[in-house]
């Protein structure tokens, strides 16, 4: 298909997603557990999803590029198109059913390609429905195959000479594999992480304590850019702590079908017994349980810890589950320290209101949304400023965390 079409194909099916939005969102609840609410967010982000891949298929043309640079070639053009890799394999998982889905799907559809889709085993309809929604709004029935099966079907998958890109969103080791299987082949990865927030002494605490519960217990914890590790000046650690845990414990938990529930069920009993499992080992090593920890089938409380050891598997590793430890620090050396601590993350955060306490000079007003790319992907958010900071100290900011600055300024 040329880009118009597609563009086309992308932008009805769009139309077709916000339209179904509540048959949508109906479908996560019932195969993933979200709440409606969060659901309902879902589906409008997968529209929205589909839509800017439409945009993208109609700029897909390619450049001109000028050759002067060099003397003697003052006359000279180069032009490059985009074309198709062909086969794109895709691997989603259960978390978000739709979305995910849509952001492997359309810009694989914008630039042409077909796809073999094998969405989680946990959460297949949801991935199902959006692939006939495509076919519906005009795309050819060979170009999206949706496969089902376990991990031998994905190596297979991966594996396949034919097979000219891999998109992968799911866990560290999974990845590590897919990895090691595909061979000579692109590769795009969303992989898990352990994430850090850092709040400083003259933080906005009610905005912090706020942000943090939502972004720790949102979908179950189940969440790759999740809050997991909150790092806290010592100075306000307590005040922190103790509208922390308050806040958390007015989480209504249960039915997800009740918009009044903030936090539902888990993917599975057995994911919630595991989660609970790797709490009561920290605990037994030492850790403080503060809030939550409490089993029901598929629903877990949201839980706080605090003084959980450094060795312990909850703080080392992705929990992926309603779980938040909570740690002091004594300077911003020593919360970088601790926020790279573990081996990767794809999220973390600072609240502030004065970047002179991160040691770098400021001046007045912006809310400051930046993501930072080291070793794996580790996107900043929710960064709280009330005052200005130049391209080159945020540059040097991001160099304390290890990686490159991408960032979006609005005023507040």
């Amino acid at each position: 298909m040329s880009s118009s079409p597609e563009a086309g194909v992308l932008e009805r099916a769009a139309h077709l997603v916000r339209r179904r939005a509540e048959s949508f969102a109906q479908l996560i609840v019932s195969e993933a557990g979200k709440t409606i609410t969060q659901a309902r967010k879902e589906a409008a982000r997968a529209a929205n999803t589909l839509a800017l891949s439409a945009a993208e298929a109609r700029r897909n043309a390619g450049e001109v590029v000028p050759f002067d640079a060099y003397e003697g070639s003052e006359r000279r053009q180069g032009w490059f198109t985009r074309e198709p890799l062909g086969i794109i394999a895709a691997i989603t998982p259960f978390n978000d059913p739709l979305n995910l889905v849509a952001h492997k799907l359309g810009p694989a559809i914008a630039g042409g390609n077909a796809v073999i889709l094998k969405p989680s085993a946990h959460t297949p309809l949801s991935a199902l429905r959006l692939a006939d929604t495509l076919i519906e709004a005009g795309l050819p029935k060979e170009v999206v195959t949706v496969v089902g099966g376990g991990a031998d079907i994905g190596a297979a998958i991966v594996g396949a000479p034919e097979v000219r890109m891999v998109s992968f969103t799911g866990g560290f080791a999974t990845g590590e594999a897919i990895a090691r299987t595909a061979g000579l082949k692109k590769l795009a990865m969303d992989l898990g992480g352990n994430a850090p927030v850092i709040v400083m002494d003259d933080a906005d605490l009610d905005e912090a304590v706020t942000s943090c519960v939502s972004g720790a217990f949102w979908a179950a914890g189940q969440n790759c850019i999740g809050t997991q590790r909150i790092l806290i000046a010592r100075q306000v650690y307590e005040a922190f702590r103790d509208a922390f845990v308050a806040r958390t414990k007015l989480l209504r938990v249960g039915d997800p079908t009740d918009e009044h529930t903030d936090v539902g069920p888990m993917i599975t009993p057995e994911t919630a017994q595991a989660t609970r499992a790797k709490v009561d080992e920290a605990v037994a090593e030492g850790a403080v349980l503060l809030c939550g920890n409490q089993l029901n089938g598929s629903l877990y409380t949201p839980t706080v810890l605090e003084n959980v050891p450094a060795t312990s598997a909850i703080r080392r590793e992705e929990a992926f589950a309603p779980v938040v430890i909570l740690q002091p620090f004594d300077s911003f050396d020593d919360a970088i320290e601790q926020a790279n601590a573990i081996d990767y993350s794809l999220h973390a955060g600072v609240y502030a209101l004065s970047l002179a306490l991160l040691g770098l000079d400021v001046s007045v007003g912006y809310t400051i949304w930046t993501g930072v790319g080291g070793v794996g992907t580790v996107i900043m958010s929710a960064v709280l400023f009330k005052e200005r900071i130049t391209l080159t100290r945020l540059l040097a900011f991001a160099s304390i965390l290890g990686g490159v600055l991408i960032l979006r300024l609005t005023s507040v």
